[in-house]
């Protein structure tokens, strides 16, 4: 066992967490740091999915950092170039050596008499088996995203054990899957599945296809940006950068915005503009034509509408229908018709995990997360001196999370000039209500939400999605506020909340 201390401690190397280093050793230069990352490389989501196409839902122009302008051509890029872009951060940045990799966080506890976390982590070795590491923090922000790595879903699929062929789950995608001409199956609507399906029929796929129980809104859009290759030769490469950024944001805002006021106006577009990219014999409805309105649940996005190619190049096809069992040689549906495969995918989810399934105990006390309630989207209720980066569900990730870095950057300083050594959101007032932490109606989601903290139903314990407003809560809202408690001193948060101690 070994121990030592840093002023913050990241969690997870992934995307959020070079980026929260990057803003740390921006705005807090004086602050030691370390990063625990419990696989052996950077790149968290985008090093760990390795499937035919992985790709981004969002572009590049608002995934991308706000500090490191994308350079490359395609605005919709595929994985591998994705996780180029975040190691060449860690790497420009010197925050490779800050990473301890094959570090899981297991535990976190917080002392009030000595204002700091200790916090467990598992280290593996080569043999499979490791030591405990502890270390101790003064603040730790939590950069795991909500994806359980270990774990994905799939559903209890009927007799599924009678099938001779090869069953895979995207999460965990072999390697030396060979799919050259086999037939392929692909069970799923999402993202996942509308990404598989024209990379593996382009990739020498027999046939590829989609079984649905029911269809998503799927919108296409240029796998480069028409607007960007103008601003590119016009404007100097961080103007042009920020200016495509703005301009998406804005779009993405719109569309969102006219997904909740005007839900038919945009059933009638994402309709007719999919109408025009089908073939003749694949009907709208039943396969593109959702039961809930846009943005119940995310939009699949297709970069030059590769789905549609490949289902006019008659390399896939859709299938709505539920599935009534497997069969040694595919599925049969409850319609009665039998698809024949090889290879079966199961793109059928995702487990969510809050905090890494870290475990949290203040002064003794185990946390109970989902008693918790969040503040501005990025701290709890009852936990003092932890921040988490979590990125927007209506656009992209790395919008929310740039901002959080930034006002968890701004309060470390404010702590620091002012002698602060807790700060921790206080409880909802007596009355007031809640609402799910996550907003949306996915599957993947509803199945975790009990696990989840909660949000209040107005500001500040309220998760606003919207750009815009949270810059100016970040930039230039107060830091003190009716939600936050700053203490110089440094009394336990039960203590605290009877009224028995008060904020220096």
């Amino acid at each position: 066992m070994s121990s030592d201390h840093v002023d913050v401690l990241i969690v997870g190397a992934g995307l959020s967490g070079i980026g929260a280093a990057h803003h740390l050793q921006t705005a807090c230069p004086g602050k030691t740091y370390a990063i625990l990352e419990a696989r052996e490389a950077i790149g968290g989501t985008w090093d760990l999915f390795r499937y035919p196409g992985v790709r981004s839902d969002s572009d590049m122009f608002t995934l991308g950092y706000s500090f490191r302008p994308w350079t490359e051509a395609k605005a919709i890029a595929d994985g591998p170039s994705i996780l180029e872009y975040v190691r060449g951060a860690a790497r420009d940045g010197d925050i490779e050596r800050h990473i301890r990799f094959g570090h899981r966080v297991t535990r976190a506890t917080w002392s009030s008499a000595d204002a700091r976390w200790t916090v467990t982590a598992e280290r593996a070795d080569a043999g499979g088996t490791g030591d405990t590491v502890t270390l101790t923090a003064g603040f730790v922000f939590g950069c795991t995203g909500y994806y359980r790595y270990d774990a994905a879903y799939t559903p209890d699929f009927p007799n599924a054990d009678a099938f001779t062929g090869t069953l895979v789950h995207p999460q965990f995608w072999p390697e030396d899957l060979d799919y050259a001409g086999k037939r392929v199956v692909v069970i799923g609507p999402g993202a996942t599945a509308v990404t598989l399906v024209p990379a593996m029929a382009e990739g020498g796929a027999g046939h590829v296809t989609m079984v649905q129980r029911s269809p998503t809104y799927i919108m296409t859009l240029p796998g480069e940006d028409p607007i960007a290759k103008v601003a590119r030769r016009v404007l100097p490469e961080k103007a042009a950068y920020a200016a495509l950024r703005w301009k998406n944001v804005a779009a993405q805002g719109l569309f969102f915005q006219l997904s909740r006021r005007a839900p038919g106006l945009i059933k009638r577009v994402v309709a007719a503009t999919v109408r025009r990219q089908l073939p003749d014999d694949v009907p709208l409805d039943p396969h593109f034509t959702p039961s809930y309105d846009p943005w119940d649940q995310r939009v699949c996005l297709v970069p030059d509408g590769d789905l549609f190619t490949a289902l006019r190049a008659r390399k896939a096809s859709i299938v709505t229908d539920r599935i009534a069992s497997f069969t040694p040689d595919g599925i049969r549906l409850e319609s009665g018709h039998h698809l024949q495969a090889d290879i079966i995918i199961s793109a059928t989810g995702l487990q969510l995990l809050p905090l890494g399934g870290i475990g949290f105990a203040v002064d003794g006390e185990e946390i109970d997360l989902s008693q918790t309630v969040g503040y501005k989207g990025m701290m709890f209720t009852g936990i003092p001196n932890l921040a988490i980066a979590l990125g927007y569900t209506n656009a992209s990730w790395t919008l929310k999370c740039d901002l959080t870095c930034e006002y968890v950057c701004r309060m470390l300083n404010h702590m620091d000039a002012n002698g602060y050594r807790r700060v921790m959101p206080r409880a909802l007032p007596a009355g007031e209500g809640t609402r799910p932490f996550i907003d949306l109606k996915s599957g993947y989601v509803q199945r975790a939400l009990a696990a989840f903290p909660k949000q209040g139903t107005r500001a500040p314990w309220r998760l606003y999605q919207n750009y815009a407003r949270d810059i100016i809560m970040v930039r230039r809202g107060s830091l003190e506020d009716e939600g936050i408690e700053f203490s110089r001193s440094t009394p336990s948060p039960a203590a605290a909340a009877a009224g028995e101690a008060v904020a220096a």
